[in-house]
Formats: structure tokens, C-alpha cells, sequence
């Protein structure tokens, strides 16, 4: 069966600059293969894409360098190994915000969809902010919004390796909380307060920040380096002050409670052993990400939009 591709325009802003400018363009690919990263840094952050939505769906499949446009969900059958959900590459948490989508993509750093914005004309604009090895090797272990910037916590996890490995050589992160504005397509690290009292150097570790259904900001620490770790859990009404300790029922029934956004009847099908995740809407268009997964394992992944 005959389906007609969607339209869309990639990179069309980074061209514009880099001619103005003067600047030797790269070479330029096939539309469906080219990667929507940031490859230059400018004073304010630029759009990696803009998404024409329409009457077809428009797919895009995560990868190292950023999201690929792909003409169905099928092409991104078996083209990546099935790993431990916490070193997959995959939309781990997204937000509706201003009428766009925050995302914080696991082993990659943020991307924000939209909302459209009059001065680039009609379409969705796409921003990819690349984490770098703060991010590609650590797990993304939350998302909320302080002071109204976007903060994501990451931090290792081990969960699933051997238990002789040595977790990321021993290297431990700079940061765990990273956020971005619309200055610079480079995320930065960010300090929470209420973190601060759980301090790397004495082993600590927070691997949970969360806002839970009950409105207070959740979050957890974990005491690594103890033959039996420490682990606390707290939460706060707001992340400048320090958070008071909580029991594990309080932690766990907190958790935002599943509302179905997954099943969706507009939503285009899937293939067998892939998943819907999480929906929302950026502008008028409905938004939603996906994987490829078994068990407690992740393949390919990536998001759908479409114009319902």
C-alpha cells in the first residue's frame, strides 16, 4: 500500500545562520538520515528541526547523535540491542510546558518540541540539548521544574552489572542536576538546595527526584560507599529548604498514578513488542513516545506526532 511521506524540514534556522555568516555548510544527506543535532553553539539556542505535522505521522527514532527522522515505526525493528532499561537510550521523562513538551532522554540530555513560535514560521520547532559523558554514562533519574527551569537529575546506576565491574572506572559526576535555557542549545548543571545536605564526598548519592501525586517534590539518598548502604527517604514542599525524612510506604504511594495516557485510539499502531509510554500535546499536535521492549529491557525508541 502507496503512503504518501510526510513533509518535513530539518535544520532550515542552522542553514540560514551558517550562510549569513559565512560558514562552509557540511555536507548535506538524505533527509530521512540526517541527524536533528546541535552541532554549533550559538548566543540563544536554535531549532535542530521544524516539524511540519499534517495528516501523517511523522516518526523519529533516538540515537546517539540525536532523533532520526524514520518513515515507519518498523524500520526501527532489531536495530538496537535490548539492554537494562537504566543504559537504554529512551524518553525517560517528559513534562507539558507553555504549550510544548520537556523531555529528559536517558544516555542522550533534553529535548523540547514547540510550542510553534510565530518568528519561525508555520511548524513545531525541535531543540536537542546534548548532555555529553554527563549524561551518556549515567541514568536519568528525574525530572521537575525548580524555580520554573526545567532540572534533571542523573546518576549511576549499577543495578544491573556485575557486581565485580567497577561502576564507570570509578569516576563519579561533577553534577547531578542539569537543566538548560533557551540561550544555548548546551545544557548546564544546576544546585538544588534541598540536595546539597547529602554531599557526593561522603558517599551520598540522590537516584530519585520526583514530584509526587500528593504535591510535594520526593527524592532519595543512597549511602554508596557502607558495607550496608544507607538509604533515606524525603521529600520537601519546596526544593530551597531541606526535606524531611519520610517512611518508604509514603515514598512509593507518592508516585504519580497511571492515568492510561498510553492508550490512545489516535495514536497509529505499533508493532508487536513495542510500547506506547507517555502522551501530550505541543501546540495542536499530539505527541508520544515509544519503545521497543522486553521485560526490564529497551531497544529502539523514539516518538511519534501526529496531527489529530
Amino acid at each position: 500500500m502507496y503512503i504518501k511521506k510526510p513533509f518535513v524540514l530539518l535544520c532550515a534556522p542552522l542553514w540560514l545562520i551558517l550562510f549569513l555568516l559565512g560558514i562552509a555548510a557540511c555536507e548535506r544527506k538524505n533527509a530521512e538520515n540526517i541527524p536533528v543535532q546541535s552541532l554549533v553553539t550559538w548566543s540563544g539556542a536554535y531549532p535542530a528541526a521544524i516539524l511540519q505535522t499534517g495528516e501523517y505521522p511523522l516518526w523519529f527514532q533516538l540515537t546517539e547523535n540525536g532523533p532520526v527522522h524514520i518513515a515507519f515505526a518498523e524500520e526501527a525493528l532489531f536495530s538496537r540491542d535490548l539492554v537494562p532499561w537504566p543504559y537504554a537510550l529512551h524518553i525517560r521523562y517528559m513534562e507539558e510546558r507553555d504549550g510544548g513538551i520537556v523531555m529528559a532522554v536517558n544516555r542522550y540530555g533534553f529535548l523540547k518540541l514547540g510550542p510553534e513560535n510565530a518568528s519561525l514560521g508555520s511548524g513545531l520547532p525541535l531543540y536537542c540539548f546534548y548532555g555529553g559523558n554527563y549524561w551518556s554514562e549515567y541514568t536519568v533519574g528525574g525530572l521537575v521544574f525548580y524555580e520554573g527551569e526545567p532540572a534533571a537529575l542523573v546518576y549511576p546506576d549499577d543495578r544491573f552489572l556485575d557486581s565485580a565491574s567497577t561502576l564507570l572506572n570509578g569516576k563519579s559526576p561533577v553534577s547531578v542536576i542539569w537543566s538548560f535555557n533557551m540561550n544555548s542549545n548546551v545544557p548546564y548543571p544546576l544546585d538544588i538546595p534541598a540536595l546539597q545536605f547529602f554531599p557526593q564526598d561522603d558517599g551520598w548519592a540522590i537516584d530519585t527526584l520526583r514530584q509526587g501525586s500528593d504535591g510535594f517534590f520526593h527524592y532519595r539518598a543512597v549511602k554508596r560507599n557502607d558495607p550496608f548502604p544507607e538509604i533515606r527517604t524525603l521529600r520537601t514542599a519546596n526544593l530551597s529548604q531541606a526535606g524531611e525524612e519520610t517512611s518508604i510506604e509514603i515514598f512509593y504511594d507518592s508516585f504519580p498514578r497511571d492515568s492510561g495516557i498510553t492508550v490512545n485510539p489516535r495514536l497509529p499502531e505499533l508493532p508487536e513488542g513495542f510500547a506506547y509510554t507517555g502522551t501530550g500535546y505541543a501546540s495542536d499536535s499530539l505527541f508520544a513516545s515509544w519503545e521497543e521492549q522486553i521485560d526490564y529491557s529497551i531497544g529502539a525508541a523514539g516518538f511519534v506526532i501526529i496531527k489529530p
